[in-house]
């Protein structure tokens, strides 16, 4: 079978780079050619990728600057691989596998886009700039994978060539990711809930895109009328950006209800630890991994109607306008009493997940995609 080079930048925790490590280990279970090419080594996945015998190879980027001699070294590991096809994930991947492709032998580009609806003047020119780029490339792939419908009509509306768009959605592990009693237990005592305390969470990058700010003001609006709830951000971010979401979050009033749990790499513990995960995003989102992740671990939803997210969660879930914290209070105090009065909305989240969602599908899917059967 002719080699499969999957092109990213780290596999750091994230929704594409879980998605990365899935396909990787199932290809290689079918019996492809799969090489994993990534910027940088020791991403929070790089052992599972090494356990499943799934071979990576790192171009040790040594910074933001390091850019004639990471090039030189990604060609050199290119030439060696002659890989038949580079599936590359993300912005800079996507671009230099054009940039390079005629120096390692042309081979076919498929590429991976995963968000939708960004607002980049939330961030500096070099972040603003990769986009128009890989939008002005697009034409030269083969095929461009959206891993959500709101993806691929965002790329169309950015000038990517509507034809060689298709969306194959996110798969998700429902073996890792199930409610896990045991973690539910050791994490509720580690941010010392008690056990008649409700706990909504957050779950993703401390990011203007995630909306944490609008999170907080909803939990201050709901804390006045409901008694009883902790609400806690995992994730981090930015330090000073992290800082100022803090002191809101004081202003609020908030300093006894809200944990700052950090980064976590226990994820289905995380998930079974929460009554609601609440999804606060205001852009960006594409196919929200945390939402079918929380889902699949028995987790009731509310989220805004950002990216896919409406469509995860379909009416199992409360879906509300972005931005909007009266709506989330709302949603969040309908979503408090359905849980109370219907014992198995967390098993008909997770059966959503597990039919709809798997990750059989999703490789069969890109399989196909591959296999040029699109």
């Amino acid at each position: 079978m002719s080699r499969l080079v999957i092109f990213a930048r780290k596999l750091d925790q994230g929704g594409a780079e879980r998605q990365i490590v899935a396909l990787a280990k199932e290809l290689k279970k079918k019996g492809w050619d799969v090489h994993v090419l990534l910027f940088y080594i020791g991403g929070v996945f790089d052992s599972e990728l090494a356990a499943a015998g799934v071979p990576m190879h790192f171009v040790d980027k040594r910074g933001r600057w390091d850019v004639f001699g990471f090039v030189i070294r990604l060609i050199s590991i290119l030439h060696k691989l002659r890989p038949a096809t580079i599936y590359s994930f993300l912005d800079l991947p996507n671009i230099l596998s054009v940039v390079l492709g005629p120096f390692i032998g042309s081979p076919r580009l498929v590429w991976s886009i995963r968000a939708a609806g960004m607002e980049m003047r939330h961030y500096d020119w070099l972040s603003r700039l990769i986009p128009w780029l890989e939008a002005f490339l697009s034409r030269a792939a083969n095929i461009v994978v959206a891993n959500s419908h709101a993806g691929k009509s965002w790329a169309a509306a950015r000038g990517f060539p509507s034809d060689k768009i298709v969306v194959v959605e996110n798969g998700i592990d429902t073996a890792r990711f199930q409610f896990d009693t045991l973690g539910r237990a050791r994490l509720r005592a580690e941010w010392e809930v008690v056990a008649d305390e409700t706990v909504i969470g957050l779950v993703g990058r401390l990011d203007p895109m995630k909306g944490h700010e609008f999170f907080l003001e909803t939990a201050a609006q709901l804390v006045k009328t409901r008694k009883h709830l902790k609400f806690v951000c995992v994730g981090s971010g930015n330090e000073q950006y992290a800082h100022r979401l803090k002191q809101h979050a004081d202003a609020l009033g908030l300093k006894l209800q809200v944990i700052w749990a950090g980064p976590r790499s226990d994820m289905a513990a995380v998930f079974s630890a929460l009554d609601i995960l609440a999804s606060s995003s205001c852009f960006g989102e594409g196919f929200s991994n945390v939402i079918a992740e929380a889902m699949s671990c028995e987790r009731p939803c509310v989220v805004t109607d950002v990216g896919d997210s409406a469509r995860i969660v379909g009416e199992l879930g409360e879906v509300v306008p972005p931005r909007n914290p009266d709506a989330f209070v709302a949603a969040l105090a309908t979503m408090l009493d359905r849980i109370h009065e219907n014992t198995d909305l967390g098993s008909q989240a997770r059966a959503r997940i597990v039919g709809q969602f798997s990750v059989e599908r999703m490789v069969l899917r890109t399989e196909s995609i591959l296999d040029g059967h699109s």
